[in-house]
Order: structure tokens, then C-alpha cells, then sequence
């Protein structure tokens, strides 16, 4: 039977009572008191269940406070039966065939302690269960029946079409035209304007715009409770392209003020400050940033006008006020979200739909929402209507309810139960945090928010579940693959995070602490879910007194340096029932491996340190982890994983970092999927022998940190080792990545018979590769390539890349030739000068990357790359004027499908002549190709740049 999700709206009762059913099979052999409580436990709890799960359909204005309070207490009761019956199956659990006779006899001793303790905790439960259940007859509290919710999931293409543009183009020229007037002055704009009005993407609009004539550049986001020093170190990190990183942290507000000032004062800056909450928090960014009448310009954007004022109290500053859609942006953007066009509406749906946009006041925000609402509806007049007046009486209904906030309401209550609780983990995650999907769909399992027992089919569950949250315009897209349907990262925007907060803070679904403490539900003195963000300040050591005994069930930690909060590791982490450990950003995260052993339940644990590497070590132990799933620990300095890791038979993903020992034995761990990354310099020939005993494993990254190593005859070993294991993985590998490797290695792909399954390879930026391999043809489920070449590479190598036929995205390395050659001799790569690239192959092509730092150039015949979108180019200026007219790249006008273009110049050794040239040439194709692709270029290695030539 598949495992019941836990929600928002039920607590962990569906999985509460799965679990009671199991208590009552012949296994746990229950005395006959303990056996009937459970018996009725389950029968109790299958009915409240069937309540909760009603009450789940109506709107929070439906239900009366009684009913909630009802609510509350049930799904708070649920955990806690939950958390009873998980440490009678871990007593139950433990012990094992291999024990001693007197070791068996004591534990048997001590299990019938713990079941007489069991019964006594039952009747606790039993009586606690009785007084609900008698309290919801007693108030009358019972389930209505509820309204179906008609579902139509759409593509994940829709993501484009709901992030297409309307009515930005007139304030767009506005705001340039302000800041293009008395060209070098100092020039502040604020654009100002209520939640959902589309003022950040005007700004980032007008940013993208202009972004190029200015020397250094930078995006923050405040958010309503900013660190300044936070924000001023990620300012300085952007517009110095991260010089001083490794400084910053040491640095006092002054200093890096200061600092920052002196590295500003004679460059022209372009700095978007997004979301300014306070006039304080304005002050202290402004005075970081120098005026110094190089053509500089700031960007704010706010709610407040009071803000805006002050932002724009100097010289050469401007006030915008962002303005709803008119009429026709409203509709435009409304039925280009629904229909593709206005034309493409049916003609009874455009009389209703004009009323339905009248009630989103020309918010952006509101009119994606309800078109999102809509998306999942019928398209009839009946059902429009009744959106028209739910939509009516939410935003009618009370005068000092904010509108936005209402109609994000409506569309909450409009998911179905699983969506909400999926929904309302996002507020885990800080203001403006970018979010990877697959970690969000791992937390998602792990939390028991995605039904199921197989993983794979949970994780694609998951993924639909994230795209009907996207499709319902409740989550942003950050960042999408190139096959336009799978998104790697996403946002949430900050008015509908706000929303989410509220509504998961409201349920005691997850609790927030940052520098202002605790959100207002731990009052409950019940915390199922942890949020940890920001700086912990305050005081500390009562709030961790506050949640000792609160039995929490995931942590994340986001922020930097929570000093406070390491001193009580210890106690903070003791007495919780964790399925997740969670940890983001600049934190000592050492202080909490100690406890990890401890956490027997724990599903997911996962480090993530954006601050220097620290040591540590993985405590003995492991092995009571015995439903861990995920242990990522690939940011890291550890070295050494103990030898009791080999005994986590669920474990699915094992992340390290490349220098890690991992023990002998690794065949044991049989239900691991994805291993990465080791390094086989660092693993015993044993232990290279053993990865072809992980029958279920689909992703594998591998190193040589040390590629001379395989010239001694250990090395050679475990060559011989490597090739034997790949050869037999490579049946079942999807995924394969290969750093510091010599060609020798790659032998092994000529072993294998048939089409091997691999959609994903990536042969290591500077591989010692001096050809594409002739084996990499039989790749014919091949979508995702990248691979470093160095030296001269014959035509076939190109003819064997353009024959794979689903290839969606090629990336190339080129380098300068092997040792030995002389550094003086023209290096000819993969694309020799002016080879071409044909109309035939490269047929389903999306993405090309190719990143130079040797003597090369490129030519697109007509017909090639016939579905090619994205092209991203580095190329080392100081060769552009060795190849003629056009330069380095020619053929851009033969790329018929062409949207974007990125270029970066490596300018080192090259003269600002050379540099110019590189750069017009891409702009002045790109300007008449008849897509206009969006061009952004980059220029790197500015001062190392050959010195101008006096006439």
C-alpha cells in the first residue's frame, strides 16, 4: 500500500492510521489492553479524518471558530500519535540476529518495560482522542458536503506565454528617457507603487536595457527585514566580480562602506535595489555608494512613497509612480495566459471575462492569478460566473482587506488539498531565495507530501505537482532546461510568499524564527516544521528552552552565522523526531554532526555551506539512520565517511566532495540511484570493484584529482577496476559525469553491446581528450553533452556530434594544445579557422555552448542547427582580426531559430580595437537577424589587456 502524504489540512493523520494498521498485524505481538486501544484509535481517528479532510474543502470564512479550534487540536494530536507509535517500532526495530544471548535477553527485558509504558501512553492518547471526539458531537462540528474541484493540468510550455510582457514598453522608454538626460550625472529613479503592480519587472526591464554601457553592475533584493551588511557584501561581490569575497566576512559596516565607496569612485555603476521597505535601510545602502558624476545610476523600487521620496532627495533624481494596465494590457495579458490571443477566446466567455478584470484593478499579479484559477476550470459561462462572484465576494467583502491578498485567497482555496500543503512549504524558504526544484521535490518526499512508495514515480509526481503550482502563476519560474518544459529553479514572489507565510504560520504548519524571534504560532508551544533565517539574535538560549521538547520534524537553517544558536546545538537537536536537517548558507555546521546519529527517523540531511569550506567529521553511528534517504554533504570539507555509512539500506543520493575516503563495500548500499562526486585517485581498487554491484544506481560523477596517477601500477589497477565497473553500469546509467580523465579510460564504452540508456554525459572541461570519441555515436538516447577537447580535432569529430539525434544541448571546452606543444604555434581545435558547420545533423539542437580560450572560429552554413535557440559564446579577442571580415563567428543570419545570445570576451593580451570588433560584429548581425535575438555581452580580463598602440 502506498504511504499517505501528511498535509496542511489533516496534519499526519492518513499516515497515522496506515501505521495503527500495521501495529495491529501478528508482528509486534501487542498484550490485549495495548492491541484494543489501538484497535480503537484507528477506528476513532479514520472518522476525524474523514471531517478533517471535509473541512479541508471549505473556505476558512466557512468554518466557525470552534470548528477551527477543533481542527487544530485534532491535527496537532495526530503528530503526536504519530511521534508514540514511531518509538514503539524503533524499540521493536533494533537488536538484531547477530546479538549475544545475554545481549538479546536484556533488550527483551527492555521492550516489555517499554510496551507496559506503550499501553499506559495508549490510554493517554485514547482519552485525549475521546474528549475531540466528544467535543465535535457536543458543538455539532461535522463535514459538509464538498464542491468538486474541476482540474485540467496544462503543459509546462504555458510557463513562456505567462511570462510574456505587456504594457511595459511605454513606462520602459519613460524611465530610460529620464535617465539618459545630462548624460553624466549622477541619476537616482524610484519607482514606487502597490503589491502586484510590476515593479520589479519594470525595473529588471529597464536594467537589461541599458545594462551594457556601464563598467560594473548589480541586483540585490531588501526584503522587509534586511541584514544591510549582507546586502552591501553581495553589492560589492556583483560590481567587483567577486574580488574581495574572501575579505568581506572580517570586514565592520564601516569598513566595508568605505571600502566599497573607494572602488566605485571612478567607474560608471548601474545598481538595482529592489523591494526598499524603510527609509533606514535606504540610508545605509546610499551612503556605500558614491556620486560621482561618471553617468552612474541607482534604481529602487518600493511599496512606500514615503521611501521613494527619500530615495530621490538629490540632484538628478525621479519618482515613478507604477500604474495599473489599462484596459487593453489587462486583456492582453488575461487571454494571452488563457488563450494564446484575445481572437482565440470563445465569444460568450469575453463579456463575463471583462467583468472578471475589473475586479483585478489592472494589477498584474491579481490578473495572472485569476487566469491561473481559471486555467483549471471549464471554460464555460456557468463556471466563469461563479469565479465572477467568488472573486466579487472576496474582494467586496471587507473595505480594510488588501485586494491582492484576497484574490490570492480565492486561488488558495481553490487547490486541492495536496497542492495547499505543497504550496505552504514554500514559506521555508526566505524572501527572495532561489529555490532548486529538485531539492524542493526531495524536501517534498521527505516531508510525506507526495503519496507513494516508489521514488522515481513520487519524484515525477513531485515535478507535476511544482508545474501545476507554476501554471497556477503561484510560483515564478527562475530557470528552465532547454527543453522549455523542465524547470530547474524558481521564485516566489514576494506579495504571494507573504500570503503563504501567513496561511502556514495560521495552520502550525511551519514556524519562522529570524531576528525578530519566533513567528506568532510557536505559542502553541507545538512546532511541527522549523525555518531558521536569517541572523538568530536575541535571546537565544530561552528560545531554544521554548522548543526543547517541541518534536520537530524538519529544520532548514538559511543565513549566516548563527553563532548564537551553534552554543545549544546540543540541546536544540536532542529531543527532536527530524525527517529532514536542512542547512543553507554561512553556518558552522559542525556543531550539529554530532547529533545527526541520534535523529533515527531522519529521511533527508543535507549541508550546504556558501561560506569557507570547514572540517568535521560524520560521526560513527550511521547506522540507526536506517530511513535516511538523502545525505548531501558536497560543499564540505570532509574528509573521511565512517565505515557504519555502508549500512544505510535507504539510502538513495550520497553527494560528497571529491577528496572524500568513502569505506569498502559500497555494493551494499542497493538501493543508491546517485553517487557524486568521488574521486577514484582517493578509493581503494576494492572499493572501485564494489560500484558494480549498485544495480539501481542512474547517476554517477567520478574524478582523477590526480591524472599522473595512473602511470604507476596502482594507478593502473584501478583503471582496469574503473573500466570493469563502468562497463557493467553503463546498461543502466542515465546520467555519467568525467573530470581530470585520460583518454585511455574511455575505453570502456567501446565494451558495451547495444544502446545504452545515458541521456546525460559530461566528459571534464579539461579532460586530456584530444578527439571526440569514436564510441560517444552509440549514444543515440544522448540529450545533454559537454566535453573539454584540447588540441586539433578532425572533421569526423564534429560529424560524429552532429549524428546523435536527439542532442538538445552541446557544450565544448577548447583549449590550447597538449603539453609539450609550443604555446607560440597557432592551435587548431575542434572547429578548425572557418570550418563550418553543415545543414546536416545538429537537427534537434536547443543549446550551444562553446567556450574557446584558443585559436578558433565558427561558421554556420545556411540550414544549420536548424532549431538552435540559445548560443553562448567565450572567445579570446586577441585572434579576431587573424580570420578576415566577420571575425571569429560567421553565419549568425543562417541560425533561423535564434532568440538569445551571450557573449563573453576574454580580453587578456588583446587590444581594445579587437574587442570593439568582436563585439560589433555580434551586435550588428544580431541587430537585422529577423528574430532580434536578445544579445548580453561580457568582457573579462579587462586589465590584462594589451596596451594601446601610440600612433
Amino acid at each position: 500500500m502506498a504511504e499517505v502524504m501528511a498535509s496542511a489540512a489533516t496534519g499526519v493523520m492518513g499516515s497515522v492510521i496506515g501505521k495503527l494498521t500495521t501495529m495491529l498485524g501478528e508482528k509486534y505481538q501487542l498484550a490485549r489492553d495495548a492491541e484494543e486501544g489501538i484497535r480503537f484509535l484507528k477506528e476513532e481517528l479514520s472518522a476525524m479524518d474523514a471531517v478533517l479532510q471535509n473541512l479541508a474543502e471549505k473556505d476558512d470564512d466557512q468554518i466557525d471558530p470552534l470548528a477551527k479550534d477543533w481542527r487544530r487540536k485534532v491535527r496537532e494530536l495526530s503528530y503526536d500519535i504519530e511521534d508514540c507509535i514511531d518509538r514503539f517500532r524503533l524499540n521493536h526495530s533494533h537488536g538484531g540476529s547477530k546479538a549475544n544471548f545475554v545481549r538479546k535477553a536484556v533488550r527483551k527485558v527492555k521492550i516489555l518495560l517499554q510496551d507496559r509504558g506503550l499501553a499506559e501512553e495508549i490510554q493517554k492518547l485514547k482519552s485525549l482522542v475521546i474528549e475531540q471526539s466528544e467535543r465535535a458531537k457536543r458543538y455539532d462540528i461535522h463535514a459538509a458536503s464538498p464542491q468538486p474541484v474541476l482540474l485540467d493540468l496544462r503543459a509546462p510550455a504555458l510557463f513562456a506565454e505567462a511570462r510574456d510582457l505587456v504594457g511595459i514598453d511605454g513606462p520602459r522608454k519613460e524611465i530610460i528617457e529620464l535617465l539618459t538626460c545630462e548624460e553624466m550625472q549622477h541619476k537616482v529613479v524610484s519607482i514606487y507603487g502597490t503589491a502586484g503592480q510590476g515593479k520589479t519587472t519594470l525595473a529588471m526591464e529597464v536594467y537589461r536595457k541599458i545594462t551594457e554601457a556601464f563598467d560594473c553592475r548589480a541586483f540585490v533584493s531588501v526584503s522587509q527585514t534586511p541584514d544591510i551588511k549582507k546586502l552591501l557584501r553581495d553589492i560589492l561581490s556583483q560590481i567587483s566580480n567577486n574580488q574581495f569575497d574572501d575579505q568581506t566576512e572580517r570586514w565592520e559596516m564601516e569598513q566595508l562602506i568605505c571600502n566599497m565607496r573607494d572602488y566605485l569612485i571612478d567607474k560608471r555603476y548601474l545598481i538595482l535595489i529592489d523591494d526598499i521597505w524603510s527609509v533606514a535601510a535606504w540610508e545605509l545602502i546610499e551612503s556605500a555608494l558614491p556620486r560621482n558624476d561618471n553617468g552612474s545610476i541607482v534604481i529602487t523600487t518600493t511599496r512606500s512613497k514615503t521611501v521613494a521620496k527619500s530615495c530621490c532627495a538629490g540632484i538628478g533624481a525621479h519618482m515613478y509612480e507604477a500604474q495599473p494596465l489599462g484596459d487593453d494590457d489587462s486583456q492582453r495579458l488575461f487571454f494571452k495566459r488563457l488563450f494564446c490571443s484575445r481572437e482565440d477566446c470563445p465569444q460568450d466567455l469575453r463579456e463575463v471575462s471583462s467583468d472578471i478584470l475589473k475586479k483585478c484593478g489592472g494589477l498584474p499579479l491579481a490578473i495572472i492569478s485569476i487566469a491561473g484559477l481559471l486555467a483549471n476550470k471549464r471554460q464555460t459561462v456557468e463556471v466563469w460566473v461563479n469565479t465572477l462572484k467568488s472573486i466579487s465576494a472576496a474582494v467586496d467583502k471587507d473595505s480594510h482587506i488588501d485586494k491582492m491578498k484576497r484574490i490570492l485567497l480565492l486561488s488558495y482555496f481553490d487547490l486541492p488539498r495536496h497542492l495547499k500543503s505543497c504550496l505552504l512549504y514554500l514559506s521555508v524558504f526566505p524572501e527572495d531565495y532561489l529555490i532548486d526544484c529538485r531539492e524542493l521535490i526531495l524536501l517534498w518526499v521527505a516531508e510525506a507530501l507526495i503519496p507513494g512508495q516508489d521514488r522515481e514515480s513520487m519524484e515525477q509526481l513531485g515535478r507535476s505537482y511544482l508545474n501545476d503550482l507554476i501554471n497556477r502563476s503561484l510560483v515564478q519560474p527562475a530557470k528552465v532546461e532547454v527543453d522549455g518544459s523542465t524547470v530547474k529553479s524558481c521564485r516566489v514572489h514576494d506579495v504571494i510568499l507573504e500570503f503563504i507565510v501567513s496561511k502556514a504560520v495560521e495552520d502550525n504548519f511551519v514556524t519562522i524564527w529570524n531576528r525578530n524571534g519566533f513567528s506568532q504560532n510557536y505559542t502553541y508551544n507545538k512546532i511541527r516544521r522549523l525555518s531558521i533565517q536569517e541572523d538568530i539574535s536575541g535571546p537565544v538560549e530561552e528560545m531554544v528552552k521554548t522548543i526543547k521538547h517541541a518534536h520537530i520534524r524538519s529544520i532548514n537553517i538559511f543565513g549566516y552565522n548563527n553563532s548564537g544558536l551553534v552554543k545549544h546545538a546540543s540541546k536544540f537537536l536532542s529531543n527532536q523526531v527530524l525527517r529532514v536537517l536542512n542547512i543553507r548558507g554561512r553556518v558552522d555546521a559542525e556543531c550539529y554532526l554530532g547529533q545527526v546519529k541520534r535523529i533515527s527517523q531522519m529521511k533527508y540531511f543535507g549541508i550546504i555551506n556558501f561560506g569557507p569550506s570547514w572540517g568535521g567529521e560524520l560521526p560513527e553511528g550511521l547506522e540507526k539512520l536506517q530511513h535516511l534517504e538523502t545525505l548531501d554533504i558536497s560543499n564540505t570539507n570532509i574528509r573521511t565517511l565512517p565505515a557504519s555509512i555502508i549500512q544505510l539500506q535507504r539510502l538513495v543520493r550520497l553527494n560528497v566532495v571529491p577528496w572524500v575516503q568513502l569505506p569498502d563495500g559500497i555494493g551494499n548500499l542497493q538501493a543508491l540511484e546517485e553517487l557524486s562526486t568521488i574521486s577514484l585517485s582517493s578509493q581503494s581498487v576494492k572499493f572501485i570493484q564494489g560500484l558494480s554491484d549498485l544495480t539501481n544506481l542512474k547517476v554517477l560523477a567520478i574524478a582523477w584529482t590526480d591524472a599522473t596517477e595512473v602511470r604507476d601500477v596502482e594507478g593502473h589497477e584501478k583503471e582496469r577496476a574503473c573500466i570493469s565497473s563502468l562497463t557493467k553500469l553503463f546498461t543502466r546509467l542515465r546520467q555519467l559525469s568525467v573530470w581530470g580523465w585520460p583518454d585511455a579510460t574511455l575505453s570502456f564504452m567501446s565494451l558495451c553491446v547495444g544502446t545504452p540508456p545515458l541521456q546525460r554525459l559530461v566528459l571534464g572541461n579539461q579532460n586530456h581528450l584530444s578527439a571526440v570519441p569514436h564510441q560517444t555515436s552509440s549514444l543515440l538516447n544522448l540529450t545533454h553533452l559537454s566535453i573539454g577537447l584540447c588540441g586539433e580535432v578532425s572533421k569526423e569529430g564534429i560529424n560524429i556530434l552532429a549524428s546523435l539525434p536527439i542532442l538538445v544541448s552541446l557544450t565544448i571546452f577548447l583549449w590550447p594544445g597538449n603539453e609539450g606543444e609550443s604555446s607560440s604555434l597557432p592551435i587548431l581545435g575542434i572547429f578548425h579557422p572557418r570550418h563550418a558547420i553543415k545543414s546536416q545533423g545538429f537537427q534537434s539542437l536547443v543549446k550551444f555552448t562553446f567556450r574557446c580560450w584558443c585559436e578558433a572560429a565558427l561558421e554556420f552554413e545556411p540550414g544549420a542547427m536548424p532549431k538552435l535557440q540559445r548560443l553562448k559564446l567565450v572567445l579570446p579577442a586577441w585572434c579576431q582580426f587573424k580570420y578576415g571580415d566577420g571575425g571569429l563567428v560567421l553565419g549568425l543570419l543562417n541560425l533561423a531559430g535564434l532568440k538569445y545570445v551571450r557573449l563573453r570576451i576574454d580580453c587578456e593580451a588583446a587590444t581594445s580595437d579587437e574587442v570593439d570588433s568582436l563585439e560589433d560584429d555580434i551586435r550588428g548581425v544580431a541587430g537585422v537577424h529577423h528574430n532580434r535575438p536578445i544579445v548580453q555581452v561580457e568582457r573579462m580580463n579587462q586589465y590584462s589587456m594589451a596596451p594601446r598602440v601610440q600612433p
